[in-house]
C-alpha cells in the first residue's frame, strides 16, 4: 500500500474515532441532558447547571421570523413564560442566529432591547453566536421547545403547539404541547406527548 493512502486511511480511522468519542450527542427523552454555558441578556454568564432542582424550558429564538412573531404578537409566549416562571420554573431563550443571517443578537444591550420591545417575561435571553448550544441541542427551528425536568432529563422536546401556522389567531385553538409537559410534570405525571416535530424558520447557524 502506498505511504499516501495508508496516511489518508489513517486520518479518516482517526476522524471516525473523534467523532465518536469526543463529539457530544444529543440527549433523547429521558436522558440527561448536556450542560452549557452562555452569555445572557445582562452581560453575565448563566450555565444550565446552575439551575439543577429546577424545571427549565429552552426556547429557541429568532426575533425576525414570522413563526416567532405570531408566538409573541399574540401574548402566548410571554404569557408562558411569566406563568411558569412565577411557579420556580427556569425559563431560557436562546439565539442561535449566526452573524449576518436572520435573527442574529450582536450584543447583550440588543438582547436587552428586544426583552423590553416585547415585554418578555424569560428568566434570560442568551447569545448562542456560534451556534454551539443550538447544534448540541438539535435545535432546528425558531421555535423549538424543550422541557428539562429537575434531575436534568430531557421530558419534552419538539413544536410549541400542534397548529404550524404564523396566524395569531391559531394560537387559541392549539394545544399547547409545551405547558402540557410542564403541567404534567410538576403534577407528578408521565408527559403523554414527549417528542413531536417542531415548525417555524429554520435556525440560521
Amino acid at each position: 500500500m502506498k505511504a499516501g493512502r495508508l496516511i489518508v486511511i489513517l486520518g479518516a480511522v482517526v476522524l471516525v474515532w473523534w467523532l465518536t468519542t469526543s463529539s457530544p450527542t444529543q440527549a433523547g427523552i429521558g436522558e440527561t441532558v448536556q450542560d452549557f454555558t452562555l452569555t445572557d441578556h445582562a452581560g453575565g454568564e448563566r450555565s444550565l447547571s446552575d439551575y439543577r432542582g429546577r424545571f427549565v424550558v429552552l426556547e429557541w429564538f429568532n426575533n425576525d421570523c414570522p413563526f416567532v412573531n405570531k408566538h409573541y404578537t399574540s401574548g402566548n409566549m410571554q404569557g408562558l413564560q411569566s406563568t411558569y416562571t412565577e411557579q420556580d420554573v427556569v425559563w431560557l431563550t436562546i439565539a442561535s442566529s449566526a452573524p449576518g443571517n436572520q435573527g442574529h443578537i450582536a450584543s447583550p444591550q440588543a438582547a436587552s432591547a428586544i426583552i423590553e420591545q416585547r415585554d418578555s417575561h424569560q428568566s434570560a435571553l442568551l447569545l448562542d453566536p456560534a451556534g454551539a448550544v443550538g447544534r448540541l441541542y438539535g435545535a432546528k427551528t425558531t421555535p423549538h421547545m424543550f422541557v428539562i425536568d429537575p434531575d436534568g432529563l430531557l421530558i419534552y422536546a419538539g413544536a410549541i403547539d400542534d397548529i404550524p401556522s404564523t396566524d395569531p389567531a391559531d394560537v387559541t385553538q392549539a394545544a399547547n404541547y409545551v405547558q402540557l409537559a410542564l403541567d404534567a410534570a410538576m403534577a407528578g405525571q408521565p408527559v403523554s406527548t414527549p417528542t413531536t416535530t417542531s415548525y417555524g424558520c429554520s435556525v440560521k447557524y
